[in-house]
């Protein structure tokens, strides 16, 4: 995803919306990462 992105910036002129949507999209797929890798991990009561 980072790559696409990089070349997307490159070439001038960029289509910003399609950016904007890919960062979007790179941010959705962090977030549901993290939630899937919480539900595996188990909750420590310290």
């Amino acid at each position: 995803m980072d790559d696409v992105i990089a070349r997307l910036q490159e070439h001038a002129p960029f289509d910003q919306l399609q950016l904007v949507r890919l960062k979007k999209k790179k941010l959705m797929l962090k977030d549901n990462m993290n939630k899937l890798e919480s539900r595996l991990l188990p909750d420590i009561i310290a």
